[in-house]
Formats: C-alpha cells, sequence, structure tokens
C-alpha cells in the first residue's frame, strides 16, 4: 500500500497508457470495417494484385514483391531484438543510468526500484513488437507459398469461382501479415512515447495521447490515403463529355 500510495501518479500513467493503446487498437479495428482507411484501401489492392497475378504466367515481380515485404518485417524484428538487449544492458547499471538521468533538466527525481520497472516496462513493449514482426514474417512466407500455388492460366480443371476463391484466400493472408507489421510498427510509436515517462509521468500521458492522434490521421485523414481512395473516373467522363459536346457544336 505505500508503494502504490507514493507512485499513484505513475501507475495512473501506466493506465492511461494501456487505454490509449488497447483502446485506439479497437478503435481502428472497427472503425476500419465501415469506413475507408490505410488498412481497408490496402486490403482492396491486394485482391486486384491477386486476380491480376492468376492472368500472368510469370509470377517472379510478384514474389520479389512478397520477398521484399518480409525483408521489412525481418529488418525491424532484429532492430528489436538490439532494442531489447540495450534496455537490458541499462537494467543491469540502472544505479549510473539513474546518475546520468539526475543531471538533465526537467527530469522527475525517481528511486531506482521505480525506474527498474519503467525499464522493464519498455522492454515488455518492444518484446510485444518483436513477436508481431516475427509473426509477420511467417505470414508472409504463407504468402509466398500460396503464390507459388497459384493456378498457371490455361488449368481447365480450375474453375473461375475456384480462381476468384483463391485471390481473396491470398489477399487475406497478405493482409494480415501487413495487419501484424502495422501492430509492431505502433508498438514502436508507443515505446518512443514511454521514453517520456523517464522525465515526468504527466508527459507521457500527454504523448500518449499525441501518438493516438498521429495514428489516427495517418491512418484515416493522411493525403497518401486521399490518394490511394481517389478515382478520376468521374473527372475523366466529364471531361469526355465536354470534348463530345464542343465536337458536336
Amino acid at each position: 500500500m505505500t508503494f502504490i500510495q507514493s507512485n499513484l501518479h505513475n501507475l495512473l500513467a501506466v493506465a492511461w497508457f494501456a487505454l490509449c493503446w488497447g483502446g485506439y487498437t479497437r478503435y481502428a479495428t472497427w472503425k476500419g470495417r465501415d469506413t475507408a482507411c490505410l488498412a481497408s484501401v490496402l486490403h482492396l489492392y491486394r485482391e486486384d494484385w491477386m486476380r491480376r497475378m492468376l492472368l500472368r504466367d510469370n509470377r517472379i515481380a510478384d514474389a520479389s514483391v512478397i520477398g521484399n515485404l518480409e525483408r521489412n518485417a525481418s529488418f525491424f524484428a532484429s532492430s528489436t531484438l538490439i532494442i531489447l538487449a540495450g534496455i537490458l544492458t541499462v537494467l543491469g547499471a540502472s544505479d549510473r543510468a539513474l546518475s546520468l538521468l539526475a543531471d538533465l533538466p526537467l527530469v522527475q527525481q525517481a528511486s531506482q526500484g521505480m525506474s527498474e520497472i519503467k525499464l522493464l516496462c519498455l522492454a515488455l513493449v518492444f518484446v510485444y513488437a518483436f513477436f508481431t514482426f516475427s509473426w509477420c514474417m511467417r505470414q508472409y512466407n504463407f504468402a509466398a507459398v500460396l503464390v507459388g500455388s497459384a493456378p498457371m492460366i490455361g488449368e481447365r480443371q480450375v474453375s473461375e469461382l475456384e480462381r476468384k476463391a483463391f485471390a481473396s484466400r491470398a489477399a487475406r493472408v497478405l493482409s494480415l501479415a501487413a495487419n501484424q507489421f502495422n501492430l509492431g510498427l505502433r508498438s514502436y510509436y508507443f515505446g518512443m512515447a514511454m521514453l517520456s515517462w523517464f522525465v515526468s509521468p504527466w508527459m507521457f500521458m500527454l504523448l500518449s495521447i499525441g501518438v493516438v492522434f498521429i495514428l489516427y490521421r495517418r491512418e484515416f485523414h493522411s493525403h497518401v490515403l486521399e490518394v490511394m481512395v481517389f478515382t478520376p473516373t468521374e473527372s475523366v467522363q466529364s471531361e469526355a463529355g465536354k470534348e463530345t459536346s464542343v465536337n458536336m457544336n
């Protein structure tokens, strides 16, 4: 009880951090079901990709794209292990780290036990990130297997319905892998916010809200989303109509 009373503001900051992270994850999943976002729009592009792949005899370019996506996840998984090694190193020399933090301005003083708890929480965030990136890598491996087993053009024993089902299934696997990659990137965002906990729990809470705002803007109201959603069909049709009317006149 003494520990809880003396560190009530830190416990409140952790609870707020968990609420921001978990709440935004649930909200983004729920809102993405009926609202255009990066995840939903990219899934439609992946379905188009898989349908067009079935029209090609040469799938080397498709396998290369999946390999590049897998290497991105592999890079972040390796980087996460390096970050974890650094956190564990600092944890083994927490007294020296505390002395360095004490010399910095605006840093709220904390006990060695509380500082070690903060480091352990930061390590847990990046452990979660490693598991998401490693699972993302495996799912891209599954997608590569699906591309290798895709029916070729001219296979009479494969119906059109089966081809559409395969394209939908392969796109779904790719989207599941991309979703894990997205969760891993969110871990990095929130891990950066957790670094401010060593300065002040109130700054930690404020930056947690800031990360949620940044993620929301990028996933639901970013310029790249507007570009991917926009289709020039209507404008092209209107221009064509104007040219027709001019020619008729």
